[in-house]
């Protein structure tokens, strides 16, 4: 090689090498690219009510007037969406406070949530109303706060904000500015230590929120943080209950009665000092008709109906006027009671509301004790096993529970889509949280109690359908089978070649035997016939001798070349089993005056080769007994070819025997051993004068089916447990 050509086979090789390492790099770097972009950008689909792509962590979110909302005063509620690796990004929404003392706002590239207070790993900008800011913070299951500055004129409940957050490297900025044309609010932070990449969420803090005109961006431009968020148009107001978490009256509040009245309306003829404040549970107490109580209580459902709780009882409420409570409102209920066997109903009802808290945690009950009825208008959590469900009206769907023989119906309210309902199964596990209702308005009097849940957040899938079930068991039997059959198959193709073995071994021998012990029966028969030629005629006996022992060598000869031939494999491949049969009788009489007479029924058409060999060898011996014993004038041999069954009739006219005699030298020992070998059975039939019947009736292997080859493999599998090794066979047996 030529000092050019090396050096080009160098470059060429330094080429590949540089060519394997920066094109997978510029993959990689291209696919993490791509990821992290990947779904943006991203619009929420709330104006359809669908959210099937978000995640709940806490809280009762659900989509009212294509807003996501969440009525729940809980501390640290999430709903998460997204990709785990988007990096750089805006994030945009709309944003209203639903109390007075909280935060609500924006989760930035969030990681490893869970249910609970800061239970998170990401960061969040936010709206606080307790002190009126903007709020950047980071949550790595605990709280930092970054950066907070003040808004302009505060931040208020039931007030919307445009509220925009980005992230950019390791800097984090929030705008917030009061819709529609409130002066904008800018915050930024720089976080050295700084979370690269994460989902977006929503997230409140003591205080319940609506979120609409959600968009997530990726960031092209070289410095895209000095936007500002662009002007909101107004968003439809949605009503709440009571702006103030008040404690006294009107008057003493100074509250403007106008928007009291927006929600709820004074009982006629009753002044609302006058009354006691009264236990849920003592309501049913008293049966008087149109009786007006005052209780107290925390509300556990909003929606279809208002239930109001305290630690004795729950109650459902009807309000004389359309209200929007939050689920963990401390409430006072003013109206007229209505006692019914297990429930009890509160109708033309005046709410006010004493103050916000976080919903009540639910009571675990079974459906057995629900069904008693005194748990009616609690919040309980029951286990059972899905049994199935059905679309209902107004966006809810039906469950039927079982469970220990109790069943029930579950109605849930679709808020926020029905991914989770749409991929349970049939016969799962699951926990449900919502309120037990015994009203006949909801069971129609066809299960003891209906659960209302609020969404399917409350619906929790313990676990899959057991496997034992109908399904499961008949695909786990059918593969079992199919197993099984696959595995005798392969016992019988070990066997087959098993038998193929014996009958080359057989050959090699009979053609070993041929070149050898045959030949030396001719060689001996020369020695002898030379022998006797050079005796005189004066010794006659030895003469006499000699002559015999020719004649023994003749036979032995003849013999020896009969028993090689029926060695050899073609023997019987070559010609069937009848016909073989017949012309060994043929020539064992031949020049003789013993007649042979060969009776065929049927068509041999799959008789097994190790079949044949055994039938042919008993009838072999069989042929020769009668010859050598019965003196017979006529030999009849019969075969009868059935579908199952082969059967082998070997009879001669001779002199017969008795058969309680000594049976030794007859040759029925092997005659029986290998009728047994091919599982057949033996029948003799003879007597003194008589003639002697050698009937054998040998079955055919069935066609193999799936049942019937399962059923042998178990059997086999059972013999050879049993015997503690491999079943052995017996060496006549087709079986093997």
């Amino acid at each position: 090689m030529t000092v050019s050509g090396a050096l080009r086979k160098r470059t060429l090789l330094i080429t590949l090498a540089l060519a394997a390492v920066i094109v997978p790099a510029i993959l990689s770097a291209v696919y993490l690219r791509g990821r992290a972009v990947r779904g943006l950008p991203y619009r929420d689909a709330f104006a359809s009510a669908d959210a099937n792509e978000w995640s709940a962590f806490g809280g009762t979110w659900q989509i009212s007037e294509g807003a996501m909302r969440n009525d729940s005063d809980e501390r640290g509620a999430k709903l998460m969406t997204g990709s785990p690796y988007w990096k750089d990004y805006s994030f945009t929404s709309d944003l209203e406070l639903l109390g007075k003392q909280g935060d609500a706002g924006l989760i930035l590239r969030s990681s490893d949530e869970e249910p609970g207070v800061d239970s998170y790993r990401g960061y969040y900008v936010g709206l606080r109303s307790n002190d009126g800011s903007l709020v950047i913070g980071r949550a790595d299951y605990g709280w930092i706060e970054l950066a907070t500055r003040s808004m302009p004129g505060g931040v208020h409940a039931f007030q919307w904000y445009h509220l925009k957050a980005v992230v950019n490297g390791c800097r984090i900025t929030g705008y917030a500015n009061e819709v529609p044309l409130g002066p904008i609010q800018t915050l930024s932070f720089n976080d050295p230590n700084c979370i690269m990449k994460g989902r977006v969420g929503l997230r409140s803090h003591s205080s319940g929120g609506v979120w609409k005109g959600l968009v997530v961006q990726a960031l092209t431009g070289s410095d895209p943080q000095v936007s500002s968020p662009a002007s909101s148009a107004v968003p439809v107001l949605l009503p709440y209950a009571i702006d103030d978490p008040v404690t006294m009256s009107q008057r003493e509040s100074g509250f403007d009665p106008h928007d009291r009245d927006m929600i709820s309306s004074n009982v006629p003829g009753i002044s609302e000092r006058s009354l006691p404040v009264e236990t849920i549970g003592g309501l049913r107490s008293v049966r008087t008709e149109n009786r007006t109580a005052m209780v107290r209580g925390t509300v556990i459902l909003n929606s279809p109906r208002i239930y109001v709780q305290d630690a004795t009882g729950g109650v459902a409420v009807m309000p004389a006027a359309e209200t929007r409570l939050k689920v963990g409102d401390e409430v006072e209920v003013t109206g007229q009671v209505e006692v019914h066997d297990f429930s009890c109903i509160i109708r033309h009802a005046r709410l006010r509301l004493l103050w916000a808290h976080a919903p009540a945690a639910p009571l675990a009950v079974t459906p057995t004790q629900a069904a008693t009825g005194a748990f009616d208008s609690r919040f309980i959590e029951v286990d059972g096993s899905l049994a199935g469900q059905t679309a209902g009206q107004d966006k809810t769907t039906s469950l039927a529970i079982s469970s220990s023989g109790q069943s029930f119906n579950a109605i849930v309210n679709l808020t926020r889509g029905n991914t989770i309902l749409r991929n349970m199964t049939k016969g799962s596990l699951i926990r449900l949280r919502g309120v037990c209702v015994v009203d006949p308005q909801f069971t129609h009097n066809l299960t003891p109690f209906v659960l209302l849940v609020a969404s399917s957040d409350d619906v929790e899938v313990l676990a899959g359908p057991p496997w034992w079930s109908v399904r499961n068991l008949a695909i786990s039997g059918l593969i079992a089978i199919t197993l099984s059959l696959l595995a005798y198959l392969l016992y019988l193709h070990a066997r087959h070649w098993r038998l193929r073995a014996i009958v080359d071994e057989r050959e090699r021998i009979a053609h070993e035997m041929h070149d050898t012990l045959a030949q030396s029966f001719v060689g001996i028969g020369f020695q002898l016939q030379a022998i006797s030629n050079n005796v005189p005629l004066t010794l006659p006996n030895i003469n006499q001798q000699l002559d015999l022992a020719c004649e023994l060598v003749r036979h032995s000869h003849e013999e020896a070349t009969r028993s090689l031939s029926t060695l050899r494999r073609e023997f019987l491949e070559l010609e069937t089993l009848h016909s073989a049969l017949h012309n060994f009788a043929s020539r064992m009489v031949e020049h003789g005056t013993i007649s042979v007479q060969l009776r065929v029924t049927g068509e041999d058409t799959a008789t097994p080769y190790a079949v044949k060999d055994a039938l042919f060898r008993i009838g072999q011996e069989a042929i020769s007994n009668s010859l050598r014993h019965g003196n017979p004038s006529l030999l009849q041999i019969s075969f009868d070819y059935a579908a199952t069954t082969i059967t082998m009739v070997i009879e001669d006219n001779g002199i017969g025997f008795d058969q309680t005699g000594d049976l030794r030298g007859f040759g029925l020992t092997g005659i029986r051993k290998r009728a047994q070998g091919i599982s057949g059975v033996f029948h003799l039939f003879t007597g003194a004068g008589q003639g002697t019947r050698i009937e054998i009736v040998a079955p055919l292997p069935p066609r193999l089916t799936w049942l019937k080859a399962n059923r042998l493999f178990l059997r086999d599998s059972r013999k050879g447990l049993s015997n503690g090794k491999a079943p052995k066979q017996n060496s006549y047996s087709y079986r093997r």
